[in-house]
């Protein structure tokens, strides 16, 4: 190879990663949201393309100056906002030879050692959470994509069982589709249905509890006397309370009426890895499928999420595409997911899985239900706080007396600088959310965070 293209990269990579360690070695001081606004940033990057080309080494360096500001500390210990881990070091390091080897990792003819690593690193999963080990495990973008690329299966299968054959006759004519949710389902679920013709107006939701637990008496009742194709999804980790659906009740009734059943476990289907926590997910493994977003809980980089379905041949059913060029095994991974070329996104996920082992996943699930417990505690003892909901895995949700003040200390907490946490809306009513997500975080970023917020609420 040309000396100047080795020099060119080698330096490159030298630079990037020199850039990586100074961001990394700042996250414990540097203010955790953003100081820099979308219009700041696209004034930094923007202007006319340059007639002439950069060095590569001056490309990466000036990339990390002029980003700086517009980062957020999503690596460090005290970024609790929506649901988005840390990075795992094994994880992230892996992730760069991802990009090193750039393998288009669709096919397991063409790129067998990133294949391998997947399919090992859904096994090592499966195993983990005590899901059906023959079920087929799909690497896709993240939760979003893991719960349409379910659905879309889904969807494929009980139309099958009607005796309508989606793939060949579409949807024109085809058997009602029932669409079961519970009232305080992700968004996602409404967007992957829509993304598969399934609109609002088809929706038939069920009540939930004071947690946002679907009613298995409503669901009972909404079953009743119905029949022809049917999806129920439930829910493993509601994303302000973290309550979990009782899939112990809920999954036989469904089962009754002949439906599919979904669970979005985006980040609370991890809560099987842990003996302490496992109750939560008692007889979640009797669903069909299962969604998961490994960037959320194990901690590896985005994009990482797992479209996980009991029987592998309804995924292939879904999606097994008909190029005559392409080279097929028994089971690719462009057969279980929309996608035929794509990044090796599951890599980072066997990194972290073998860094961690299965005590140290158990462990991570653990100090992440701990650290939201001791960070509810902390909160309610400070004055005119109240924490909404009963901590069970790792989320806790507070406020105070009115709104506005709610949402004026979100305001507060975002431009100190010690901590990010995200507002929501609950039961109508304005709320704060902190979700203990990260592996990074330690009883130390807790109590800087709740001095943060106690001098904030005090002043």
């Amino acid at each position: 190879m040309d000396e100047r293209v080795d020099d060119d990269r080698a330096r490159g990579l030298d630079a990037a990663h020199e850039a990586a360690l100074r961001f990394l070695d700042s996250l414990d001081d540097r203010p955790v949201w953003p100081r820099a606004s979308l219009d700041d940033m696209l004034t930094a990057f923007g202007g006319p393309l340059p007639d002439h080309g950069c060095d590569t080494a001056d490309v990466i360096e000036e990339i990390a100056s002029r980003a700086d500001p517009g980062l957020v500390a999503i690596p460090g210990g005290r970024f609790y906002g929506f649901v988005i881990g840390g990075t795992h070091p094994a994880a992230l390091a892996a992730d760069w030879l991802v990009s090193a080897w750039d393998q288009n990792s669709g096919s397991a003819s063409l790129t067998p050692t990133t294949v391998a690593m997947e399919r090992v690193a859904g096994q090592w999963m499966l195993d983990l959470l005590d899901l059906p080990d023959t079920s087929s495990v799909g690497f896709v973008t993240g939760g979003q994509m893991a719960n349409f690329t379910c659905l879309a299966t889904a969807r494929n299968a009980v139309f099958a069982r009607a005796g309508w054959d989606l793939a060949e006759r579409g949807l024109r004519g085809s058997p009602p589709l029932r669409f079961v949710v519970g009232a305080d389902r992700h968004g996602s679920i409404d967007r992957a249905a829509r993304f598969l013709g399934i609109g609002r107006a088809d929706l038939t939701v069920i009540e939930s509890d004071d947690h946002g637990r679907m009613r298995a008496d409503a669901l009972r009742a909404a079953l009743a006397d119905r029949s022809g194709p049917l999806i129920v999804c439930l829910q493993a980790g509601e994303v302000h309370t973290g309550a979990f659906d009782d899939f112990t009740s809920l999954i036989p009734i469904a089962h009754e009426h002949g439906a599919w059943v979904h669970v979005d476990g985006a980040f609370g289907l991890w809560a099987a890895a842990s003996a302490s926590l496992r109750s939560l997910t008692a007889g979640m493994d009797q669903a069909d499928s299962w969604a998961t977003d490994a960037h959320k809980t194990l901690n590896v980089p985005y994009d990482c999420g797992m479209a996980i379905v009991r029987d592998p041949a309804d995924s292939i059913a879904a999606f097994r595409t008909g190029g005559d060029y392409l080279i097929y095994t028994s089971l690719d991974p462009w057969d279980v997911t929309p996608e035929l070329s794509r990044r090796a996104r599951g890599v980072p996920a066997w990194a972290a899985l073998r860094s961690l082992g299965r005590n140290g996943v158990a462990s991570l699930m653990d100090r992440l239900h701990d650290n939201a417990v001791a960070m509810a505690e902390g909160l309610a003892s400070i004055e005119g706080i109240d924490v909404v909901n009963e901590v069970v895995y790792t989320q806790v949700m507070f406020r105070l007396a009115s709104d506005d003040a709610t949402r004026d200390l979100g305001a507060a907490i975002l431009a100190e600088g010690t901590a990010a946490v995200t507002g929501a809306e609950w039961r109508g009513r304005s709320a704060l959310r902190c979700s203990m997500s990260s592996w990074v975080t330690t009883q130390h970023d807790i109590d800087r965070t709740l001095d943060a917020i106690r001098g904030l609420v005090a002043g």
